[in-house]
């Protein structure tokens, strides 16, 4: 197989635990409702999925302001937005063995990117210096959101690609979420599951990479 030239990782549960049940209710207690109302305005399924309201934060086609909007309409309460989205967004913890590797491979001089389907009010919060080995490593940082469309769609590959400036075999993927690894494959790109940093480890040196 081609050696990578890139390198793109995706976040939650391959960089960052995120816990969605916790972000439901630490909403709910700042809005002051139930959590079944705010999961019930957000995303039905506890999880962000195709058209709800989540989903369409975190695929770039509902904006912040509207977003907010919607969750004040839906839910009969006008809750600060700071303390919200702070109760939103506290909700990420660093998987230390993964941001060793990160620091391990950013040293050795390769180019590294993130590709996460995730929110801009999510990324404002991991983004920001607490986590720093995210602040400081990526090259190229993509949220879905960035890219107007959400994993596994071909177009955040292909735009993943080109923001790289390599080929797509050239391309390094890891993701935890089976349907999104097949996307990329998909796509040309040299892609894996993600199923512990170890065994990622091995993936990498497999591939030639030294670090």
């Amino acid at each position: 197989m081609p050696k990578p030239e890139f390198l793109y990782f995706d976040l939650g549960k391959v960089l960052l635990t995120f816990d969605h049940p916790r972000m439901l209710r630490q909403m709910a207690e700042v809005a002051g409702v139930s959590v079944e109302a705010v999961r019930d305005a957000l995303m039905p399924n506890g999880e962000p999925t195709v058209g709800d309201a989540q989903w369409r934060l975190e695929a770039g086609t509902l904006s912040v302001d509207h977003y907010y909007e919607h969750l004040c309409e839906t839910l009969g309460a006008r809750p600060s937005r700071d303390a919200l989205w702070l109760a939103a967004s506290d909700i990420f913890g660093p998987i230390d063995a993964s941001m060793d590797l990160l620091e391990l491979l950013h040293a050795a001089g390769h180019r590294l990117g993130l590709l996460s389907n995730t929110s801009p009010v999510h990324w404002e919060f991991f983004m920001d210096g607490r986590f720093p080995t995210l602040a400081r490593v990526f090259e190229i940082p993509l949220g879905s959101f960035h890219a107007g469309t959400m994993k596994p769609d071909p177009a955040i590959y292909h735009f993943a690609v080109e923001k790289a400036g390599v080929a797509a075999e050239r391309v390094f993927f890891t993701d935890d979420r089976l349907e999104n690894v097949e996307g990329a494959i998909a796509c040309g790109l040299d892609a894996v599951l993600f199923t512990e940093t170890t065994q990622l480890e091995r993936d990498l040196r497999a591939r030639g990479l030294e670090f």
